[in-house]
């Protein structure tokens, strides 16, 4: 029995100590292909890499099956993932950029777009890393000890594969496909860009996720060791991450724009979404951090906060002059005789306008209805107008005689939109609340969201389940605030 177990923590140990030298192996092939662009050493990069994953996975598992937590394993286990990630991601971001050198001259643009947010990416994933080492260190200082879970990690379930996955793509050169594994590479390494952002995207958002969690797990006792029971500082000190996820709000909605401009209305769709998400977690954790109800000292009648001159800035930018935005660029150049004669410009501004007028009234309102909207929301109005524009490209893309339709449409969309963000007798749910309420409901809208963010059918579905929300007043009028 004791053999046993000793061979089970050897075996155990390989799978962690072994990972650093594979994945610097990865490295070497990695530069000899830059060199010499060798099929033969890119097949073998990838396995490398592949196989480090795989160690990755099941050393966990094993850990957990066997009963073999230790600390020294679980200390050692993260400094191999600091050792992997100081290589594996600064290697492939300059494999991305690497591999727009050898692309065609039709695909450079997406490519250099591509290229930007995997360095964007990388750098997130290390910067994660790192404050994900700061707040354990505190904890393991002045808290309990932090949690060893293996599955609960996030580099466990997605930074390997993620990470092996880029690599594949970064450095793939055509070979003679005689070997079965450089079939099954290669098809890694010609995925496409469309697929590749999603999981890309996900993974960002996921990064974002963790910190948060890190912060909400350990942020207590950093912020009891700074403090020392200075209550304002506190308030200052924690009023950062809401403001943070508010900037992140803007951030989602400058980069919508930035694929729009490159044709991939699909994508730039998602980074709306994302800034609805950070639009809703900036409030919820501001609430959650008690920093919506000012200091006992203050007792003004009005109190009109930073944070909430940040978020109507965000909201301003993401919702309404974001998605006006991508509705001018994508209709005004359209050669259809129909379309050309519509008030483009005119109707994206007047979207602005009122976008704007609504969250100056949501700012001044002194009557608000608990878990309400008075009028439609800006995050839901810019979803509603967004969706049809993926349908729309995607017919002027086709050539297809649905696009003449699908711009009136979203003409149509953009004028009823901006008035029913302003009919503030009409009460809309707080979705978000209504989420934190019942999580059942949240669970099956993300998984509704992850099967079709992977089709060609997104815009459908956000199409229809925004079309549900702007109807949803004739049932929702009915539940009381107190119980919304």
């Amino acid at each position: 029995m004791a053999a046993k177990l000793n061979f089970q923590r050897k075996f155990s140990a390989l799978l962690v100590y072994g990972r650093p030298p594979l994945v610097f192996g990865g490295m070497l092939c990695g530069i000899a292909v830059m060199w010499t662009r060798n099929p033969l050493l890119y097949t073998l990069g990838v396995s490398l890499l592949f196989t480090s994953m795989s160690f990755d996975l099941i050393d966990g598992w094993l850990a957990t099956r066997f009963h073999l937590h230790s600390t020294l394993a679980h200390l050692a286990d993260r400094v191999m993932d600091k050792i992997v990630y100081s290589i594996i991601f600064p290697l492939v971001a300059v494999g991305i950029m690497w591999r727009i050198l050898f692309t065609s001259p039709a695909g450079i643009k997406a490519e250099l777009l591509h290229g930007i947010f995997v360095l964007i990416l990388c750098v997130t994933v290390l910067i994660r890393d790192n404050f994900a080492h700061f707040m354990r260190f505190f904890a393991m200082r002045t808290g309990p000890e932090p949690e060893l879970r293996e599955f609960t990690r996030l580099r466990t379930i997605v930074a390997a594969p993620v990470g092996t996955l880029l690599y594949a793509h970064a450095f793939y050169v055509p070979g003679d496909p005689t070997s079965l594994i450089y079939i099954w590479i290669s098809w890694l390494g010609n995925l496409n860009l469309r697929v590749l952002f999603l999981i890309e995207i996900i993974f960002l958002i996921i990064n974002f996720g963790s910190i948060a969690a890190y912060c909400r797990k350990y942020g207590t006792y950093c912020l009891d060791e700074i403090c020392d029971e200075d209550e304002r500082l506190r308030l200052n000190i924690l009023s950062f991450f809401p403001n943070s996820l508010t900037i992140m709000n803007a951030v989602m909605g400058l980069l919508a724009v930035l694929f729009a401009y490159q044709n991939r209305i699909h994508e730039a769709y998602l980074f709306l979404i994302g800034a609805a998400i950070f639009d809703k977690l900036d409030g919820a954790l501001a609430r959650k951090l008690g920093l919506t109800e000012p200091l006992h000292v203050q007792n003004r009648a009005h109190h009109i906060s930073l944070g909430g001159i940040l978020d109507d800035i965000a909201d301003g930018v993401s919702f309404c002059i974001v998605p006006a935005w991508i509705f001018y660029l994508l209709l005004a150049d359209v050669s259809d005789p129909v379309i050309r004669q519509l008030p483009v410009g005119l109707v994206a501004v007047l979207y602005i306008l009122m976008g704007i007028v609504r969250l100056i009234y949501f700012t001044i309102d002194r009557t608000p209805i608990p878990g309400f909207f008075k009028g439609m929301p800006t995050p839901a109005a810019a979803l509603l107008v967004a969706a049809p524009l993926i349908m729309f490209n995607q017919a002027v893309g086709d050539a297809s005689e649905w696009a003449r339709y699908w711009g009136i449409l979203c003409f149509g969309l953009m004028i009823f939109s901006a008035i029913m963000m302003n009919l503030y007798p009409i009460r809309y749910l707080h979705l978000g609340r209504f989420i934190d309420r019942h999580s059942w409901f949240g669970r099956l809208n993300m998984l509704l969201l992850v099967i079709f963010i992977f089709t060609p059918y997104l815009g459908y579905a956000a199409l229809i389940y925004m079309f549900l929300y702007v109807l949803s007043p004739l049932v929702t009028r009915r539940i009381l605030p107190k119980t919304s």
